[in-house]
């Protein structure tokens, strides 16, 4: 493997217009830097004709710092940077072209020909290659202000030699007294050079809009086998200068518009790639004695992955909902053969790709939560692109597709829906349609129907048990920050019936809302650091535990992917957790039961974890002080020897020996009780017999037998360290009897063995002295 890669980073303008006759227009591009750090080390200008002056800037704190600047009328090749720049997170890659009207008489726009213009700043880069994106694009302005302050030799352009026009791309003018075949030559030449400039332009982003594989809208960062294919296809299109040829055939007309509208698509493209910005977050600190979540459960409560369950090699689309019908089964929603990507939606949210019609493939399936063996399926033939998922207390299905900005009720063995709200396939923002709307939430009370609507507008809806529409609230997340009541995509819903609330996972805020069901009224935020800047799903469990799932985290900021465990009341978070085997993505749903199991499923890793609490795992088979227990109906069945290895964790050690001592308390009394009185009274029994017996048969003689008889069984109840009472000892010397359970007990804790037996994940102790510690697995 390659420790650095090497990318190259565009920044163009899509919109500028040239005034005819303007003596200087200037187009300007700025974008944040949303990544981890790359190392800038050449760039390229390109303009057409009326180009003067092309310059490239990091901006730091204010401080603009020169990448490089040339006249886009030199020979177009990449320059080294003459001091290499480095650029991080939140900095500002910002660009200038300088241009000039004069000799035009009508407008100038940004095309694919000789006539039109072209704005292009290139940056070629390296970055670590764990980190690495080998291409990556900026198209607009993000902070027009900023360019108040760009040094003046942005400004200034750079002159040409009249001798250097020759060397040039042929965008120039040529001049008057050039014979008849040389202006030929030169026209010919500047038609296949503009051509082919125009051509890879709007094939470039042809291939990055059209391509299917190349990246899921919502995830940041493209995938490597996505990425190095289309940088292949790429450079393949850079050497094939037969392709400008062929557009020659078409009206230029034509072509520029083609150009134009494949422009716009890139620009369209470039914003779902790039991290949303200005994005700002608080800890929220939690409110304390609020609730009937009992304290005392946060310090031993832990989850963990049942690395034992077989879901994880199930073969499934992207995986988009997660929920547990009435008999606790789950219910997984994905996305078959289907994927979102940046060719699924236009600039207005109309879906794109209908001609591959509804996914075939059964989009529902149920699951035994134990084995994962599969039950039931549906949903075959009726969605497009599935997102959320819920289910009502009768077992129907409550299921939402972005595709259609549709919500489906469906029965759990119908094959046609129930009801249907939203307009399939019409995005919009009335009582009527939706747009792409995420989640849905039925209250088991009242039958009413919550919406989260969605990514493209910023409100839940609530509708009567019929389908009939009652209210809605939110609005969009102003500039100055995330205020209460306002969204950057509601992605995900839990009702909270205990309380009467409805809670949101405000995505892109990094936050759950909370809000009156009666009312919509906001009633509270939970808020960590540790969520990073999304938060995708929130699922609620009867008793007052909140579970969330975050995104990955942003260059730059250390909060891992993970999921959450929360006390609803607080906000406090009691545990989080990850898994052990394989990694998560981008987890997009959470749902767990009230026995603490808890599911995730994971969009682009395609993959549902399973998760158990470690209080139920030691309910099954609780170790201690070298005695297996097992209990079944709180029966002892039987206690049996374990040779354990001693933890290499003592950590874990310290966490569950309180849940050790409290399984095992009960057995451990009644089973150490009887063993030690049984013995006792037959001591003492034995030794008022004798006291007896040589008292009435040897007189005053007697004492002295006594004393030595006494001496003898004491003896043994010492043992060879005469230092105490030692019953293993007595036992171990008569035959019949074992030392089992009578060496002195460790406090030293394991969990790292696993009872062969009965195949559960087991608490152990280890006798001293312990083995050597058993390898840990990778």
């Amino acid at each position: 493997r390659q420790p650095l890669i090497a990318g190259m980073y565009l920044m163009m303008s899509v919109n500028t217009v040239i005034p005819p006759g303007e003596k200087v227009v200037d187009a300007d591009i700025a974008c944040h830097y949303k990544r981890f750090p790359m190392h800038l080390f050449a760039y390229r200008v390109h303009t057409h004709r009326l180009g003067k002056i092309v310059s490239g800037y990091r901006v730091r704190n204010g401080q603009w710092t020169l990448i490089g600047r040339q006249s886009p009328q030199l020979p177009q090749a990449f320059y080294p940077v003459e001091h290499p720049v480095d650029v991080s997170y939140d900095d500002i890659l910002a660009a200038r072209c300088v241009f000039s009207g004069e000799g035009r008489t009508t407008e100038t726009h940004i095309g694919g020909t000789a006539n039109d213009e072209m704005c292009n700043f290139y940056i070629m880069y390296y970055m670590e290659a764990k980190h690495a994106v080998s291409y990556m694009t900026c198209t607009q302005n993000a902070n027009p202000e900023m360019f108040r302050n760009i040094p003046q030799e942005a400004n200034i352009p750079i002159p040409i030699k009249s001798d250097m026009l020759k060397m040039t791309h042929g965008h120039h003018e040529e001049t008057k007294d050039a014979d008849k075949s040389s202006l030929l030559q030169q026209a010919k030449k500047e038609e296949e050079e503009i051509l082919d400039q125009g051509d890879f332009y709007s094939l470039l982003s042809k291939l990055l809009g059209e391509r299917e594989d190349v990246v899921h809208v919502h995830k940041h960062n493209p995938t490597e086998k996505a990425e190095s294919d289309l940088v292949a296809e790429i450079a393949n299109v850079v050497q094939k200068k037969d392709l400008a040829r062929e557009i020659t055939n078409h009206d230029e007309r034509d072509n520029t518009i083609l150009v134009r509208d494949r422009i716009h698509k890139f620009h369209r493209l470039e914003s779902t790639l790039r991290p949303p910005e200005n994005r700002h977050f608080s800890l929220q600190q939690p409110k304390h004695g609020e609730g009937s979540w009992e304290k005392e459960h946060t310090g031993d409560f832990h989850i963990e992955e049942a690395v034992e369950w077989p879901g994880l090699d199930l073969k499934l689309g992207q995986v988009s909902g997660l929920a547990l019908d009435p008999e606790n089964n789950l219910v997984i929603f994905h996305r078959g053969d289907h994927v979102w990507d940046e060719n699924s939606f236009d600039r207005k949210f109309v879906y794109q790709q209908r001609g591959l019609g509804p996914i075939e493939q059964n989009t529902i399936l149920v699951l035994n939560p134990g084995d994962a063996k599969l039950l039931h399926s549906t949903g075959k033939s009726l969605f497009y692109l599935p997102h959320g998922l819920s289910i009502d207390k009768n077992g129907n299905y409550w299921v939402t597709d972005v595709a259609l900005h549709q919500v489906f009720k469906l029965g759990a063995d119908d094959k046609e829906p129930l009801l249907i709200l939203g307009v399939a396939l019409q995005p919009g923002s009335d009582r009527n349609h939706f747009c792409q709307p995420t989640d849905v939430a039925v209250d088991p009370i009242t039958g009413s129907i919550y919406v989260s609507d969605g990514y493209c507008n910023s409100r839940i809806i609530q509708f009567s048990p019929n389908g009939l529409y009652v209210m809605q609230w939110g609005e969009e997340t102003s500039l100055g920050g995330a205020r209460p009541g306002q969204f950057h995509i509601p992605h995900s819903l839990a009702l909270i019936p205990d309380f009467s609330q409805l809670c949101v996972a405000d995505r892109e805020n990094g936050r759950i809302q909370c809000f009156r069901l009666e009312t919509g009224e906001f009633v509270r935020e939970i808020k960590h650091k540790s969520f990073g800047r999304e938060l995708f799903a929130v699922s609620y469990v009867p008793g007052g535990l909140l579970f969330a799932v975050n995104g990955m985290p942003y260059p730059g900021e250390a909060e891992p992917v993970q999921g959450f465990v929360m006390n609803f009341s607080t906000g406090e978070i009691i545990d989080t957790f990850i898994p052990l085997r394989k990694s998560f993505e981008m987890p997009h749903d959470v749902v767990a039961s009230e026995d603490k199991t808890v599911f995730v499923g994971d969009v682009h890793a395609k993959a549902v974890w399973k998760f158990a609490s470690t209080e139920k795992m030691e309910h099954r088979s609780v170790k201690k002080a070298g005695i297996e227990v097992q209990e079944i109906k709180e029966t002892i069945v039987e206690a049996r020897l374990k040779n354990n290895p001693e933890s290499t964790d003592p950590l874990k050690k310290q966490e569950k020996q309180h849940l050790v001592r409290q399984a095992s308390t009960g057995v451990s009394f009644v089973l150490i009780t009887t063993l030690l009185i049984i013995p006792v009274v037959v001591l003492l029994a034995i030794l008022v017999f004798i006291r007896w017996r040589k008292t009435t048969v040897y007189g005053a003689d007697g004492e002295h037998k006594l004393d030595s008889s006494s001496a003898r069984i004491l003896g043994r109840l010492r043992g060879k360290g005469g230092g105490g009472l030692n019953l293993g000892n007595f036992f171990a010397s008569h035959k019949g009897y074992s030392r089992k359970g009578f060496d002195r007990l460790s406090t030293e804790g394991s969990d790292q063995e696993k009872d062969e037996d009965d195949g559960t994940d087991s608490e152990e102790e280890c006798s001293a002295p312990p083995p050597p510690p058993a390898p840990s697995s990778s």
